[in-house]
């Protein structure tokens, strides 16, 4: 995204994965985004506690939950403040690691799962995509509950998932294209954030790590995977 916006500040351009586009400086504002960018944000801080409350609600033995998150981009640190906000009125000690490379994420896991009533909260960020099956892998070995931002995780063994509906955003781009091509000006097109959210549970997961879930919690789901 950086690289397009210093080839161009005249030719339209639409984003639809960035987390945080205010922060990562690639719009003035949401409602006003100003120059030749617009889009769809993937995240809202705030869903970052719900993750935490899922985590309980799946596991109430939870004391302890490591959470994996890029420093690299700033979403990463808002990500984990709001979490760290949520964590003292669920009695849940918070432990940041970095998912900088496989061998550190797998040092920092391993070190973690050593003490019980453990579990993880995997961000949203590029990062937390690209290590997916090694730290659903790692998840399942060492018996962690796991929360995860995006419903393909759980498709591929991650615990559960609560976010945005990924492929949503890419069908509302086409419509600001449209726009665009009909004269309006990106900067007039405001940021939009997910409109839609989905839950995801992996029963075969929660089976193997001798977890029960809530009948409340699977009436709630999208999408439950046997």
């Amino acid at each position: 995204m950086a690289a397009l916006q210093q080839t161009t500040r005249t030719v339209p351009i639409i984003f639809v994965t960035i987390i945080d586009p205010v922060g990562a400086g690639f719009v003035e504002s949401l409602a006003r985004p100003g120059a030749n960018v617009t889009g769809f944000s993937l995240f809202e801080y705030g869903l970052s506690g719900k993750w935490l409350e899922l985590l309980k609600e799946i596991a109430p033995g939870v004391m302890r939950v490591a959470v994996l998150r890029d420093t690299a981009v700033g979403s990463g640190v808002g990500q984990y403040a709001i979490i760290q906000a949520v964590a003292p009125s669920l009695g849940v000690e918070l432990r940041p690691i970095d998912m900088r490379d496989p061998g550190e994420i797998e040092r920092a896991i391993v070190a973690f799962a050593r003490v019980p009533n453990s579990g993880l909260i995997i961000v949203g960020s590029p990062s937390g995509t690209v290590h997916r099956n090694l730290i659903i892998t790692l998840a399942a070995r060492h018996q962690l509950p796991a929360v995860y931002p995006l419903a393909y995780y759980a498709r591929t063994g991650g615990l559960i998932s609560y976010g945005p509906d990924s492929v949503d955003p890419y069908r509302s781009a086409a419509g600001y294209v449209d726009r665009i091509l009909k004269g309006e000006k990106p900067a007039d097109l405001p940021v939009q954030a997910p409109t839609k959210y989905e839950l995801a549970i992996n029963l075969r997961t929660a089976k193997a790590l001798g977890l029960e879930i809530p009948q409340s919690l699977l009436a709630r789901a999208n999408e439950v995977i046997e």
